[in-house]
């Protein structure tokens, strides 16, 4: 027997405008970065530069290491049109998201780095019995992305990069299904991948003491999620719900980062970045049952490649002092009608204060703060459903985001 029914709410659970959308790629990858609104790629002057252009290693001196954490607090809310007009918020959660990088300078010409964070990430987590408890009640995902990269320093003022990147994912989603005259069931769905790889290449060139200009690609990482399907519900039906393994394959998209930085003067330095994203690499999402009770899906996605536009301004206010400050718009990569509560987005404000301290000749300190503002965005004719043959899932989102970053640095 097929049993199209829960195929396609699992399906709607993996993925319906959501587990790679806009917010769930993460680029607080070091405080200062943060600080500068991620204006960054032609600036780079600490060990972050791993993440955000290898190729700034080949103008830093002996080894460098950078630790520090992002702390991300996101608030959403939902309300939904007659009769459903009650106004919902998202549970609230805190996500904490490490750093490591570290760069080695081989000689006048080589340098090496070494990384770990969290390129992709975050979560949702709605009340078992709000009104879009059919479409989404939890989903978290974590990747985690380990560069190694090597750095040519071509003459003194220029340097290119090349490296390649280990990830591992994981992924937890539970969603309701209407199972009426029963109960609803919930299926929770877990699956990780232990190996993909991607790659990356940058340059920095530094044609005037005053200016500089900087680019980075990362590319797409295929995942192949292994897991597992696992629902509980009214005994009634227990051999109907779906239950076992399943697969399934996501991308996430590639990056292309150009970006320039100018001393105004000798305190003053402006940055600014444009920020390309593949989304439209995320345009099917299979999951595949083993068992063969339940039919395979392959849905298209409708995602969009995107953009973010990034400036940034750092102020020596002493020699072992900087304050920082950053701004950027980030363009949703999904037409509203198809969003889903798995993971609400729209178009994006930032704005970002920090501050960079040198306390000894070799340690120091940044910490920096982002709020994130997304537009009221409100959804007229969705394509999703409360219930399957149900009404359209119309409503107005309103999210914001705060996160604190701090990173400690040192050199040898």
């Amino acid at each position: 027997m097929k049993l199209k029914i829960f195929t396609l709410f699992i399906l709607l659970s993996f993925g319906t405008g959501s587990i790679f959308a806009g917010g769930f790629q993460l680029n607080e990858h070091g405080s200062k970065a943060m600080g500068l609104g991620g204006a960054y790629t032609a600036i780079v002057d600490d060990a972050s530069a791993v993440y955000w252009n290898s190729a700034g290693m080949s103008f830093l001196e002996g080894t460098n290491f950078i630790l520090g954490a992002a702390i991300i607090g996101p608030s959403t809310t939902f309300r939904g049109v007659a009769p459903s007009i009650n106004k919902t918020r998202m549970t609230r959660q805190v996500f904490y998201v490490p750093h490591f990088f570290i760069t080695h300078k081989l000689s006048e010409s080589f340098s090496v780095g070494l990384g770990a964070s969290v390129p992709f990430g975050l979560g949702t987590l709605w009340n078992d019995n709000w009104l879009g408890r059919y479409l989404a009640v939890e989903t978290e995902l974590t990747t985690i992305g380990v560069p190694l990269v090597v750095s040519w320093k071509i003459t003194d003022n220029f340097s290119i990069s090349a490296g390649g990147s280990y990830h591992h994912a994981s992924v937890l989603i539970k969603q309701a299904a209407s199972t009426g005259p029963f109960e609803d069931a919930f299926v929770n769905l877990e699956g990780d991948e232990s190996s993909a790889f991607g790659y990356n290449f940058s340059f920095l060139w530094k044609p005037l003491d005053v200016l500089s200009i900087g680019a980075s690609f990362k590319s797409e990482v295929d995942f192949s999620l292994e897991g597992t399907a696992e629902s509980i519900g009214p005994d009634q039906l227990a051999g109907l719900l779906p239950s076992g393994d399943i697969s399934a394959e996501l991308t996430t998209p590639l990056n292309i980062q150009g970006g320039i930085g100018l001393c105004v003067s000798e305190k003053l330095l402006f940055s600014a970045d444009f920020q390309y994203i593949g989304w439209s690499s995320y345009d099917t999402l299979a999951v595949n049952f083993i068992d063969p009770a339940y039919d395979d899906i392959a849905e298209p996605r409708l995602y969009e490649d995107t953009y973010i536009i990034r400036f940034g301004a750092q102020y020596e206010l002493s020699e072992d002092l900087t304050l920082l400050g950053g701004v950027y718009f980030d363009k949703m990569p999904v037409d509203p009608n198809d969003l889903s509560p798995s993971l609400p987005d729209s178009d994006r404000l930032g704005f970002s204060l920090g501050v960079d301290a040198q306390l000894t000749e070799n340690f120091g300190v940044s910490a920096s703060y982002l709020f994130i503002r997304s537009s009221e965005l409100t959804v007229t004719d969705s394509n999703q459903e409360y219930t399957p043959g149900g009404a359209k899932f119309n409503g107005t989102y309103n999210s914001l985001a705060n996160i604190l970053s701090f990173s400690f640095h040192y050199s040898l």
